[in-house]
């Protein structure tokens, strides 16, 4: 069984995914149907809505760990599952490593085989510069 939390980043990353390819509309217009009603909701929304409003700020941090990628080059999962990680790494609600290992299991569960190490290969260093690991 999924510990609410895990199921909470699940949700936020598809209503990020549905963002992403609806443009970037107003992010209330995404989460309309989902409603809050389950704990796991309403912590996706406020997940969600938190990276929806730091896109920029993320995505920073990911191109500077980035050497040889160009961040559009990066799938559109794979950097959802990114911002999601950097922004609980930033605010620190939870240790480093859990941050990581949900982030290394969302890019199992929803991006290709490659994923879950292209993912861990750029959060370590960025959690190391952040002075989390």
């Amino acid at each position: 069984m999924l510990r609410p939390e895990t199921r909470a980043r699940a949700r936020a990353l598809q209503v990020l995914y549905a963002w992403e390819l609806q443009g970037r509309p107003d992010l209330r217009e995404v989460v309309h149907g989902l409603g809050r009603g389950t704990r796991e909701n309403a912590d996706a929304v406020r997940l969600a809505e938190a990276v929806a409003t730091d896109v920029e700020r993320l995505d920073h941090q990911v191109a500077e760990a980035v050497e040889h990628w160009r961040p559009e080059r990066i799938g559109v999962v794979e950097r959802i599952v990114l911002r999601l990680a950097v922004h609980e790494l930033l605010v620190g609600t939870a240790p480093a490593p859990v941050v990581i290992d949900e982030a290394i299991r969302l890019a199992r569960w929803f991006a290709g085989p490659r994923a879950p190490a292209f993912v861990n290969g750029v959060l370590d260093p960025i959690a190391r510069r952040l002075g989390r690991l």
